[in-house]
């Protein structure tokens, strides 16, 4: 990093990180892949060939369409370069097909569009103050933030090896919150509604957006001890912000409404049936919950307590069956983790009400909407830690504590991804990559604060 910090002066030391890390995504081309990869080949197939009306109902696959609609159109839109590589991907009954032109197609799509995800992180690095840090280039803080968030070990793997567009979808929602650190709020809410009708998993950080923009943009005045100024609310400000959520609305779900289909494409995004747990448990309090029933099962059958003729036979990681009974300990609700996940992000969301602390203390507020979704939700997916991961990142430039929760998280978050990649071949290198990563993270952070420790303190002593 020193070389290239030697090596690249100005702004070219983000281009060569960004090249860099497309280099490595193109090595990592030929790597395992998921069942991810047939299901957006499939979803290609399906925007591709089927008419608008049957997209939320054709079930010739078992990977039946399950995002929101603009993701739907963005497949479709892909479909219309993919026919040029591969025809064939494009048929609906070609299930599990698989050509070396069908995985360049895939993985270069992912590679392209994450242009968008370098672009936010390059507005990220304007909202990040610079000013206290070293004179070489690796040791300042948007330096170190770029690596931190373009080389993400998370976004590598799950992306670039297992198969998916988490780059790209977070490029939106880092790109929102740089608008609201940049005092654009239109274009930060915008953002974010248009990444709603993208991937609705991203509701989870929803009331941190909702109560950020109504309390500190919707309200233009503070009293001098920071309440509410409650005449300061500007009408026309609230009004343009539900107008910009109606229009994304309705231009994402509109079709489907005037089919009378939105039953149907409802059904597809909120499938409560799939199971409590997914298939690839994520760490959370709900894996401790089953995994404690499955414990007092076992030992209810030695000890004869527990019939084992009245033992569900159902998985409890039944992500594409049915939903899993505990036996012991009282099952568990759709409503029981979405109270669970309410009362967990109340703290966070009355601090950002009623002690606001700006565009910082928004994203304080998004990463804790995140982790306790994370920890409560409903069906999570290991990879959802990712939504806390990344915006971490951006505190942890700024303060030490920021920056030791960081690594804390990171570590842990990262390790929790380790089953995604269950093949030989792929050992070493998610070894390897998260070690890298790891260590640079740790090596950055201490000396970035060690060095701002010094500055300071020959502040102070000045005076």
């Amino acid at each position: 990093m020193a070389a290239l910090g030697a090596a690249t002066g100005g702004g070219s030391w983000f281009s060569a990180l960004a090249l860099g890390v497309t280099l490595l995504k193109c090595l990592l081309i030929p790597t395992y892949r998921s069942t991810d990869f047939e299901v957006h080949r499939n979803w290609l197939a399906i925007t591709h060939s089927l008419p608008i009306s049957q997209w939320y109902y054709e079930a010739t696959s078992e990977w039946t369409l399950d995002y929101p609609p603009f993701f739907a159109w963005f497949e479709y839109a892909l479909s219309h370069v993919a026919r040029y590589f591969d025809q064939e991907m494009l048929n609906v009954r070609n299930l599990n097909y698989s050509s070396s032109r069908t995985l360049l197609f895939q993985r270069f799509s992912v590679i392209f569009t994450d242009t968008l995800f370098v672009y936010a992180v390059h507005e990220c690095c304007k909202c990040i103050d610079g000013k206290k840090a070293g004179k070489e280039l690796t040791e300042k803080p948007k330096f170190i933030l770029s690596v931190l968030l373009l080389w993400n070990f998370g976004l590598l793997i799950v992306d670039h090896i297992h198969f998916q567009y988490n780059g790209f979808l977070s490029g939106l929602m880092l790109l929102s919150i740089a608008r609201l650190f940049q005092k654009r709020h239109m274009e930060g809410a915008f953002l974010f509604a248009v990444l709603l009708h993208f991937k609705h998993i991203y509701l989870y950080v929803a009331p941190a957006y909702g109560v950020y923009l109504l309390r500190s943009y919707c309200f233009t005045a503070n009293k001098p001890d920071g309440s509410i100024r409650w005449n300061s609310f500007s009408f026309l400000r609230l009004i343009s912000l539900g107008l910009i959520v109606f229009l994304v609305s309705a231009l994402s779900l509109g079709p489907f409404l005037a089919l009378n289909q939105l039953p149907q494409v409802f059904s597809r995004l909120f499938p409560f049936k799939r199971g409590l747990c997914h298939a690839y448990w994520a760490p959370n309090f709900w894996a401790l919950y089953s995994a404690l029933d499955k414990v007092l099962s076992i030992i209810g059958l030695e000890l004869k307590l527990l019939d084992p003729s009245k033992i569900p036979r159902a998985s409890m990681t039944s992500g594409l069956v049915q939903q899993f009974q505990h036996t012991v300990l009282p099952s568990v609700t759709p409503l029981a983790t979405l109270i669970c996940t309410l009362i967990a992000i109340l703290p966070s969301i009355f601090c950002l009400w009623f002690k606001p602390q700006g565009p910082r203390g928004f994203l304080r507020c998004l990463i804790l909407c995140a982790l306790s979704s994370f920890m409560f939700g409903w069906h999570v997916h290991e990879k959802a830690i990712l939504l806390a991961v990344l915006p971490m990142s951006l505190l942890s430039v700024g303060k030490a504590g920021d920056a030791s929760i960081f690594l804390i998280l990171t570590t842990t978050g990262h390790y929790s991804l380790f089953p995604l990649l269950f093949t030989a071949p792929e050992l070493p290198i998610k070894i390897l990559l998260m070690l890298l990563f790891t260590i640079y993270s740790i090596s950055s952070l201490k000396t970035l604060f060690r060095l701002l420790s010094f500055f300071l303190q020959k502040r102070k002593t000045s005076f």
